[in-house]
């Protein structure tokens, strides 16, 4: 097997994952009906695009491990979502400012990767970039609305743009998977993402009269580490419910 692309591949995998589920606790709650079928479309896209990597993830692991098995039959300790995905949903604003960090860095991440040197690699970025380009501009649309907003609107989305900026360092940091896929041509070096993410940041942000965060601040080392499998204990509690049926019933199908 090879190990560092397995990896990955489930970090590719695990991190949409996560996102759909987190996003999905916001159907039929969302603030107004457009919003609710809005994001409920963004999670559904980001479970296809899990599903297709993980699927990939098994076929390279060669354990007879299918996608189901690798999202419902794995402890939090060997999930390698990015820990931003991971976080409660908060308000509205805490979810929008979440989403928006994480779309630009798909979208920028998914635009090496669809030149990857893996044709399936290749193919799975350029289908899923498609779709985040939409995702980009609908969430970045959403933080100028809110912080360009009321006096109250303005605030609660510049304290939510505040927590989660902490948790974007991650996204940037190089390991020896990241650096062993680079060199292969397979993947992309992460820190060459942070440039442009960072310009497209503060160009939505100044238009949404909000603040943007000292970019030295977003790589607090306790808030690191979901790649490798450490996460905090709001994966555990979203597994619980993500995993609760197959569990449950083990072997059921439809």
């Amino acid at each position: 097997m090879d190990k560092p692309f397995f990896e990955f591949l489930l970090r590719m995998g695990d991190t949409t994952l996560v996102l759909s589920q987190r996003l999905s606790e916001w159907c039929g709650h969302g603030p107004a009906l457009e919003e609710d079928l809005a994001l409920t479309n963004t999670a559904l896209d980001l479970l296809g695009q899990a599903r297709m990597w993980l699927t990939l993830a098994g076929e390279v692991e060669g354990a007879g491990r299918d996608e189901d098995a690798l999202a419902y039959w794995r402890h939090a300790h060997e999930f390698r979502n990015a820990t931003l995905v991971e976080r409660p949903n908060g308000h509205y604003g805490d979810t929008m400012a979440r989403q928006f960090f994480f779309d630009v860095w798909h979208y920028f991440a998914l635009g090496q990767l669809s030149r990857s040197s893996d044709e399936r690699v290749a193919a799975i970025a350029g289908k899923s970039l498609k779709e985040v380009t939409y995702h980009v501009r609908r969430s970045s649309d959403l933080v100028v609305r809110l912080g360009d907003g009321t006096a109250e609107s303005h605030a609660r989305m510049q304290e939510a743009v505040d927590d989660a900026w902490r948790y974007t360092g991650e996204l940037f940091l190089d390991d020896a998977v990241d650096r062993d896929l680079a060199a292969r041509g397979i993947g992309c070096e992460l820190a060459s993402l942070r440039a442009p993410w960072l310009a497209h940041v503060r160009e939505v942000l100044d238009e949404a009269t909000l603040s943007m965060p000292d970019p030295s601040e977003s790589g607090h080392a306790a808030l690191q580490g979901g790649r490798q499998g450490r996460h905090t204990e709001a994966l555990s509690y979203l597994l619980a419910e993500m995993q609760s049926v197959p569990r449950a019933h083990p072997g059921a199908v439809w």
